[in-house]
């Protein structure tokens, strides 16, 4: 299960590079000539999106191998492959973007994460990152994201603990996606990535929803 799953998701990024080529190409400008390309500039939301949902995505990844180690229960086992599948799929897309537009994959030194949203007041607990204008804590860089600490207590835990650590930190993650993306579909220029911004708004809200009553039947709920 584990090397069929991993496997999965590794066939999933390189499926994801090569439509990332296709859809990526003559999306950001109308008025380009055919068949030329292009590209956003590097401070751009299309860019910036790129960037930080890849970071983001890619947690989301982790958390989901974690808890699929630490439990026996199919539902969420199920419901974590998903994820990891999914995420996995749309981050090779957007590395894929950033490879054809010829932009880096990191931000430019001295640039704050989620500086191409200038909006705050994004979902996160007391003492989490906020937005573009505060300092990461713990390894949390973006609205959502969960601590270093609290992956560690994700790996340690077992069981029914484990569980509604994940869904609760995958809860606030997708959260938090959803803001960024929602951001992406109102500022991000390139239809290609639009579309992928809006796909991933619907799809997390329907999770949202499924993992609040998976809280719900293990007798925990999203925290406040």
């Amino acid at each position: 299960m584990r090397w069929a799953a991993g496997g999965a998701v590794l066939l999933a990024l390189l499926f994801a590079g090569a439509a990332a080529v296709a859809s990526g190409r003559g999306g950001g400008d109308a008025a380009a000539p055919a068949g030329t390309l292009a590209v956003p500039a590097a401070g751009s939301a299309d860019a910036g999106f790129a960037r930080d949902m890849s970071v983001h995505h890619q947690q989301a990844v982790e958390m989901s191998f974690l808890v699929r180690d630490r439990t026996k229960d199919e539902e969420v086992r199920r419901l974590a492959y998903d994820i990891a599948n999914t995420q996995a799929n749309q981050r090779g897309m957007m590395l894929g973007w950033l490879d054809l537009w010829g932009l880096p994959k990191t931000a430019p030194a001295g640039q704050e994460p989620m500086a191409w949203m200038p909006s705050s007041g994004h979902h996160t607990h007391p003492g989490r990152h906020t937005g573009a204008s505060s300092a990461p804590r713990d390894g949390a860089l973006m609205p959502g994201m969960a601590t270093r600490t609290e992956l560690r207590e994700l790996g340690a835990a077992d069981g029914v603990e484990a569980e509604v650590l994940f869904l609760q930190l995958m809860t606030d993650h997708h959260l938090g996606g959803v803001a960024m993306a929602e951001g992406c579909a109102g500022l991000c220029a390139v239809p290609a990535e639009k579309r992928l911004a809006e796909g991933m708004v619907r799809g997390q809200r329907s999770e949202l929803d499924l993992m609040a009553d998976m809280l719900a039947e293990r007798g925990a709920a999203p925290r406040p």
